[in-house]
């Protein structure tokens, strides 16, 4: 006799602590004193990276196809603390809410789309009316809501800096013991680079390398875009991210590509399964920008519509 199909499970989201946790938009940053970047293909290149506020690329754009290296799209922010930066990355989750509390758009609100390791950066979409009004230095506060927030049932699925609010919208349902998810791509973990091997999935990202022309083909990898919800197959991030066979973690895509040896678009960890219980269900609109109604999907008024 089939198990049978439950499209819901409880989560301990009533029990959840929400708490401020802050940073400043920061300039953009290049490494140290370098003017290129050297590629896998010994190729120099001198392109935007990380940092600052960036008007060209939001949610729902291309991160493949890009002139840039490791770009975040939205605005970045860092503590200028170490460890208030630190609980700023660890604290803050896929989805939380992000207001000004300074500057000429103070009061205005984003939402945050990902962390990004190794710089320990929190990356922010807000409205390009909103950015146009931003400077260096304007500082976020962000309530962090999601550390913590498990499935109220015996099951191999942990969640790890997701938003209540996405998990709602993200379209899961329990068939048994399995968790169907949708996504918008299933990546080998054979292809998975910088970030292995750090000790703890709960704050920054690791990256997919693109350098395999046949991997990308056979997964469509050069569809990939920012915001996106994927699959990494044979992948566990329960402690830490590492290889395992049968295992299944999703995360979203939170920078753009790299032309450097190991890296590639970033993955922040939203779920993981050691045991498989995970199953990734294709498809396109398995989006942060799409659930959310931000980045490209944010509806618009008639006059921006005319810009």
């Amino acid at each position: 006799m089939a198990k049978k199909s439950t499209t819901k499970r409880s989560t301990n989201d009533h029990e959840l602590v929400k708490l401020s946790v802050s940073g400043e938009i920061i300039p953009a940053v290049w490494p140290q004193v370098r003017q290129y970047r050297t590629g896998g293909d010994g190729v120099m290149r001198v392109l935007p990276g990380t940092g600052g506020i960036c008007y060209s690329h939001q949610i729902g754009d291309s991160a493949y196809t890009i002139q840039g290296d490791h770009v975040e799209p939205g605005v970045t922010i860092k503590h200028p603390n170490r460890d208030f930066n630190a609980s700023l990355n660890v604290l803050s989750c896929i989805g939380n809410d992000a207001t000004l509390i300074s500057g000429a758009a103070k009061g205005a609100k984003g939402t945050v789309c990902g962390t990004h390791g190794g710089v320990e950066h929190v990356i922010i979409d807000f409205p390009e009316g909103t950015l146009k009004k931003l400077c260096i230095g304007d500082k976020i506060q962000i309530c962090a809501h999601g550390c913590g927030l498990a499935f109220q049932h015996d099951t191999d699925v942990q969640m790890l800096s997701c938003d209540p609010r996405l998990l709602s919208k993200w379209g899961i349902t329990w068939r048994g013991s399995k968790l169907h998810v949708p996504v918008t791509h299933r990546v080998p973990a054979q292809v998975m680079g910088s970030g292995l091997g750090q000790p703890s999935s709960h704050h920054g990202d690791y990256d997919i390398q693109l350098f395999d022309e046949q991997i990308v083909a056979d997964y469509d990898l050069a569809s990939l875009r920012f915001g996106d919800l994927v699959a990494i197959i044979d992948a566990d991030h329960s402690y830490g991210r590492r290889y395992l066979g049968g295992a299944v973690s999703v995360g979203v895509i939170v920078h753009s590509r790299s032309d450097v040896s190991g890296h590639g678009p970033g993955v922040t960890t939203l779920l993981t399964s050691r045991s498989g219980a995970i199953i990734p269900k294709l498809d396109p609109k398995a989006n942060l920008g799409q659930l959310l109604k931000i980045g490209r999907w944010r509806r618009r008024t008639k006059a921006s519509s005319r810009r």
